[in-house]
């Protein structure tokens, strides 16, 4: 999925700025898609080229004017065939695997403070993200989520409360059979 088709979802909630799409993408899909700030703003140019989204300039004091947008509906028109014809592939990049992966080459007491500081990350990151997703639930003014936006949050609650759980329960054995081998080296560079 690119970044104009989520421009063009996200602006299915309400119009926005680049920055407030920018600022959603951070909150809204940060645990599961990742678009770049710079990808956002060439994005919304050519959408609004195609006429697929609206812009309008808003006088700010003492600011430059901020462009909103909104979706048109031949935005929506297109927003609906992108995400008929998608193939959702799931992908999963992630530095912490790959130093578990070669933790082998790592002292045991570095590869468990990395465990450690991954379990933290998780907890304290899900109350974060999720509080983001909920979108101030428990605000009197906050739009209720839709069903997908539930299904995603609950998804996301339960990826991460399992790699959380995963990481409690095999950490131990982990470490045990580290220190058990000897720490491999890394080969010598040629001299």
């Amino acid at each position: 999925m690119d970044t104009r088709t989520l421009c063009l979802g996200v602006l299915t909630e309400r119009a926005m700025s680049g920055y407030e799409i920018k600022k959603h993408f951070e909150e809204a899909f940060r645990h599961f898609f990742a678009a770049g700030f710079g990808s956002i703003y060439p994005a919304l140019a050519e959408l609004a080229r195609e006429g697929l989204v609206t812009v309008e300039n808003v006088e700010q004091v003492n600011r430059p004017d901020k462009k909103v947008y909104r979706i048109t509906p031949a935005g929506r028109g297109q927003l609906q065939q992108e995400l008929m014809l998608a193939d959702p592939v799931h992908r999963l990049r992630s530095e912490f695997l790959v130093l578990m992966y070669f933790s082998h080459l790592l002292p045991p007491e570095h590869v468990g403070r990395l465990i450690d500081r991954r379990i933290s990350e998780l907890e304290h990151g899900l109350s974060r993200d999720l509080d983001a997703c909920d979108g101030g639930a428990g605000t009197p003014d906050a739009a209720p989520l839709t069903p997908g936006q539930r299904f995603t949050l609950g998804y996301g609650r339960m990826m991460v409360t399992a790699a959380t759980s995963y990481l409690r329960r095999h950490k131990g054995t982990l470490l045990r059979e580290l220190e058990a081998e000897p720490a491999a080296s890394l080969p010598r560079a040629a001299e």
